[in-house]
């Protein structure tokens, strides 16, 4: 898979922009399929960094509800990726 495949978008909450910002730790969508060390090496060609390691959650898709009956939505894979402390990742 290629690198613009595997991420597919930096995640902005409160939580990753704290983490982001104090703890040198960034979060990213990204495709069920990708392992860590795909993640990893997609992080360092995109954003020119180095990764230290790679935390990943598989989230469950939630169990919604409308006017013709109940659905699911789609899960997604996060990735919690810490660079080196002298690399930045700028996103704004």
């Amino acid at each position: 898979m290629e690198a613009t495949t595997i991420i597919r978008k930096p995640l902005i909450t409160e939580k990753a922009t704290y983490c982001s910002a104090e703890l040198n730790r960034y979060a990213f969508e990204v495709d069920r399929r990708a392992t860590k060390p795909q993640i990893k090496q997609a992080v360092e060609e995109l954003y020119n960094v180095r990764v230290l390691s790679v935390a990943t959650q598989t989230r469950k898709g939630q169990l919604r509800r409308n006017n013709f009956g109940y659905w699911r939505s789609k899960g997604m894979k996060r990735a919690i990726v810490k660079i080196h402390a002298d690399d930045r990742i700028e996103l704004f």
